[in-house]
């Protein structure tokens, strides 16, 4: 399991924590917050404070205004594919739906990736993604951990930026978002389906190979693959 909440700034801990909060309804759309009562709350500076409150509002979250002061947005304004919400919302109560639609939307963009990287990708991008799958292989036992999420996270930002879309490259942090809420959630297994391990292999292969209808279709398997597993953990409702 991984926890990156040890290693924050002051202020990115009192983010964190505060958005959280906003993105999971503990605090409500509508609802009236100040600075001083953030100040209070986490005992923090104003300065702190303030500049916590200038991110929420970058992010869609928050609306400043002079005597009104800050007003927690309706969700359908925010800027759903920004990491740190999508952090955020994974953490909170409706994590299973947003990665089911994290995956919906990955079903769209990797699986064209692979594609493409098989025409675009350099040779270097080749060997950092046959260097993955080994990364990925050799920590298959611990699958649940950080050295596991690490090559895991190097594939598929290297498949991304190997397609030489710079509209696609753009999606790594989104990816590396869903990736590592898998295992901070403890949604990963702890030892690697080798179904997943041969898929990512395929992959490298194709890409390597040129065959991109070949990566394509194994990139679409690992991104259902991933789905499926999730979705059998999601508790009945």
């Amino acid at each position: 399991m991984v926890d990156r909440s040890e290693s924050l700034p002051l202020h990115e801990t009192v983010l964190d924590r505060l958005g959280s909060d906003i993105a999971s309804g503990v605090i409500a759309p509508g609802a009236r917050i100040s600075s001083d009562e953030i100040a209070t709350r986490f005992d923090v500076s104003r300065t702190v404070a303030r500049e916590v409150v200038r991110v929420l509002e970058s992010l869609g979250m928050v609306d400043i205004r002079r005597r009104a002061g800050i007003t927690v947005l309706d969700p359908s304004g925010w800027h759903a594919l920004d990491p740190k919400l999508i952090r955020w919302q994974l953490a909170g109560p409706q994590r299973f739906a947003h990665l089911a639609w994290l995956a919906e939307l990955r079903s769209g963009t990797e699986p064209l990736a692979a594609r493409l990287a098989a025409t675009a990708a350099t040779p270097t991008q080749c060997a950092d993604l046959t260097a993955a799958v080994m990364g990925m292989s050799a920590t298959a036992r611990s699958a649940n951990t950080a050295a596991y999420l690490e090559h895991d996270v190097t594939f598929h930002a290297t498949l991304l930026a190997a397609s030489g879309n710079p509209l696609l490259a753009v999606f790594a942090p989104i990816v590396r978002e869903v990736l590592t809420g898998r295992t901070e959630h403890e949604l990963m297994p702890t030892q690697a389906n080798p179904q997943a391990l041969q898929l990512h292999a395929a992959v490298a292969a194709a890409v390597q190979s040129g065959d991109g209808v070949a990566a394509e279709a194994a990139m679409r398997d690992i991104v259902t693959e991933s789905a499926t597993a999730i979705a059998c953990l999601r508790p009945a409702t």
